[in-house]
């Protein structure tokens, strides 16, 4: 396989069914009737704070990731990568393109949540340069568990 046809670029709203079903691919979770929903992402894009990147190889969507910030932080995402795909260094590609466009902005500051039983995910940022802080605990107020 040529990754040399790897394309990365915004994502568009168009590409929202795609983005659904590589999401479903890779085993990432969503939130279909809450934060995922075609509206919130919608939302979220025009607030002017997500980098929103998508991979393409021959016209397939196969990679995603989401980058925001708060004007201090940025956070990364939403990572996914199709199966066939995965271990290609496209996830890798994807993160180091959203922390180009964080770093242009202002933000040195990148941070990513990661779930205890996502390992994978764990190896991936590690081999970023990411380091893990065993000692911050997450809290989270939600308004509903569709969010």
């Amino acid at each position: 396989m040529d990754m040399s046809e790897l394309v990365i670029r915004e994502f568009v709203m168009e590409d929202y069914d795609a983005l659904i079903d590589l999401w479903e691919k890779a085993g990432l979770p969503y939130k279909p009737r809450g934060r995922d929903s075609i509206d919130k992402i919608r939302e979220e894009l025009g607030r002017g704070v997500a980098i929103f990147l998508v991979a393409e190889f021959e016209g397939e969507l196969i990679g995603s990731v989401l980058g925001t910030h708060d004007g201090r932080k940025g956070w990364i995402n939403r990572v996914a990568v199709a199966p066939d795909f995965q271990r290609k260094g496209i996830a890798r590609r994807l993160v180091e393109q959203v922390e180009e466009r964080l770093d242009k902005i202002g933000i040195e500051i990148v941070a990513c949540l990661i779930e205890e039983w996502n390992k994978r995910s764990m190896k991936v940022f590690e081999s970023l340069g990411y380091t893990r802080h065993p000692d911050v605990f997450y809290f989270s107020k939600r308004k509903h568990s569709d969010v």
